[in-house]
């Protein structure tokens, strides 16, 4: 498995978004949706990054500076059929790693409350991530969950 710089042009990874997109849209209601959009990914505060196996996408996922030392990940997604390969933990270390090279002391991020989105609730809890208050513009949701992670202190996975 390879980790490079997500190509937002590729009609690969557009798809793997694409579907990510469509998905939390349908299973989120309108006002909780905060699944950026492809378009954002090309934002200069954003750095955006896909997994392969050969000419397989495996993953993918954004790292958003929020400045004042705070980062977020954003749009993180494992093609179905490369769930539980180890394609997200590699991707999670890389962004971990990424941040702290960036100068990052804290990790955030956002995820949908339902069942749908334990297992990654479940790898953010293995990689320190704690629950946490809303973060940055965001506001109390029952349909959101927040995480956080204090990269001072953390281990890499």
């Amino acid at each position: 498995m390879n980790i490079v710089k997500g190509d937002l042009d590729d009609p690969r990874v557009i798809a793997l978004f694409t579907l990510n997109f469509e998905t939390n849209h349908a299973l989120t209601p309108a006002e909780s949706v905060h699944t950026p959009d492809i378009d954002s990914m090309r934002s200069p505060d954003m750095d955006f990054w896909t997994v392969w196996d050969g000419e397989s996408l495996l993953a993918m996922a954004a790292l958003k500076q929020l400045g004042d030392g705070h980062g977020e990940i954003k749009a993180v997604h494992t093609a179905e059929a490369s769930r539980r390969t180890g394609a997200a933990s590699l991707l999670m270390r890389h962004l971990i790693d990424s941040a702290r090279a960036q100068g990052m002391e804290r990790l955030s991020l956002e995820t949908g409350s339902f069942e749908y989105f334990a297992p990654a609730r479940g790898l953010y809890e293995k990689f320190g991530f704690s629950y946490c208050p809303p973060f940055g513009d965001y506001t109390d949701d029952p349909n959101s969950v927040y995480m956080t992670l204090d990269l001072r202190m953390a281990n890499a996975g």
